[in-house]
């Protein structure tokens, strides 16, 4: 008796069949096999058909065609990265934004603007004036805003 292996990739399956119908098994033999190891519940015969004529076809793919809305093949890069939610009161900004609110305001709060192009590139003007140092505090101050905000369950805000 074989070890019945559980709960396989899909890609794990259509490999098997891939392998097993290049050494001219027969689809109800490669179908024998896959439930012998896999279980009963593995795939039906009609998809082991499908896939042994697919292959037939010229087909080498063993995985599913890219769809919108997910991913084809997910990489161990994808699932190593960790990303922290925008806070809710924030949807479209950084964290890393937030540093340059007062000073924005301390220097644009009393001028007004006459259109929206001319507001654009008085910020740039300003963004530009700024020293190195305004951007490297800000990005300093990240970590230790970060880890408050962590500790506290994601409510951490600072006044």
């Amino acid at each position: 008796m074989f070890k019945t292996i559980a709960d396989p990739a899909d890609c794990e399956v259509r490999s098997v069949i891939r392998f097993l119908n290049a050494k001219n098994v027969k689809p109800d033999e490669i179908h024998r096999q896959l439930a012998e190891i896999y279980g009963e519940n593995v795939m039906i015969d009609g998809m082991v058909r499908k896939w042994v004529r697919q292959f037939n076809d010229g087909r080498t793919n063993v995985h599913d065609e890219i769809r919108r809305g997910r991913p084809s093949v997910v990489n161990d890069g994808l699932i190593a990265k960790e990303q922290f939610d925008h806070p809710p009161y924030s949807p479209n900004l950084a964290p890393s934004d937030y540093h340059l609110f007062l000073n924005l305001k301390r220097d644009f709060g009393d001028r007004s603007f006459d259109s929206d192009d001319n507001a654009k590139n008085g910020v740039q003007q300003w963004l530009s004036s700024l020293a190195a140092s305004f951007f490297e505090e800000g990005i300093d101050k990240l970590v230790s805003r970060y880890d408050r905000c962590l500790n506290n369950g994601g409510t951490y805000v600072e006044k």
